[in-house]
């Protein structure tokens, strides 16, 4: 590409990402004067896949951290930061997003090692989907070996931040997504770029083959969900569980981004940020 293109084009971007904070206007947040709420942590740290990146809500198909459920600092969504810079004002810059687009169970492990050396007391774990969101169903990460990555990640947060707080969050209820968005034919054009091929392939097809792979995929999420309770109750006091907030959400169109039809908007991602607070053990 050209240079002249190429800058072009990384100017564009740059007026794409600020036109997401355009428009906004700070909520007045209340201040103790710097004084941190007992409990607080000074360190916060995301581990995850795209949707913890806040892939997709800044109007171009990248990842957007500002606009993270867990760690954003930007206007348009009242995360677990923001909150949590209200108990604790010292915490503010303190935040690290090690979330990866694609990052499956596999990856827990060295984002968790990152989050050590942040000298993090504060974890998010949202991960899963990609594990699922594979080419076919056969591909997908076996339940047996999901859990053993997931148990190898947070066995490194337990050996190396042994009094961090971990927050483990189930995964969205993708199958839904398909139910509501495959009659919409923008979703449905999306969807055939190749976003989660496992479930959303044909998506418009009422074939029985295809029937019974949403099925499968739909059981394989549910397996997974299962997995990451049961491994948050296996390491101890610590870990808290969002007893399936998340998955229950109840996602329609509204609340991905018109791009992928996939990943969540700025709505989205704050209804994350509000059902799983109260999990955190933080909210009044």
């Amino acid at each position: 590409m050209p240079k002249r293109w190429t800058t072009a084009v990384v100017s564009l971007l740059a007026l794409v990402a600020l036109a997401c904070e355009a428009g906004a206007e700070p909520t007045p947040r209340p201040s103790d004067g710097g004084t941190p709420r007992p409990g607080s942590p000074k360190v916060v740290a995301a581990l995850g896949d795209s949707i913890t990146t806040g892939f997709g809500s800044c109007l171009v198909l990248t990842s957007c951290e500002r606009n993270s459920w867990s760690t954003g600092d930007g206007l348009r969504v009242d995360s677990h930061y923001h909150r949590l810079v209200d108990r604790n004002p010292r915490l503010r810059g303190n935040a690290h997003n090690h979330a990866r687009p694609g990052a499956r169970a596999a990856a827990l492990a060295g984002q968790a090692e990152r989050a050590v050396r942040d000298r993090a007391d504060y974890v998010t774990v949202l991960i899963g989907a990609n594990d699922a969101c594979r080419g076919t169903i056969d591909a997908m990460t076996p339940v047996k070996e999901f859990r053993a990555e997931i148990d190898r990640g947070l066995r490194v947060l337990r050996e190396g931040r042994p009094k961090a707080r971990v927050l483990v969050v189930s995964i969205p209820d993708l199958y839904r997504l398909w139910e509501v968005g495959h009659d919409d034919s923008r979703a449905a054009r999306a969807w055939r770029r190749g976003v989660c091929p496992a479930l959303l392939a044909d998506a418009t097809s009422d074939a029985p083959a295809d029937r019974a792979r949403r099925a499968e995929f739909r059981e394989r999420i549910n397996a997974y969900n299962s997995q990451l309770r049961a491994a948050c109750r296996a390491y101890g006091s610590r870990c808290r569980h969002d007893g399936g907030a998340v998955h229950r959400v109840r996602f329609d169109l509204k609340l991905v981004n018109g791009l992928d039809y996939f990943h969540p908007n700025t709505a989205g991602q704050s209804r994350l940020a509000e059902v799983t607070w109260r999990s955190a053990g933080y909210a009044d």
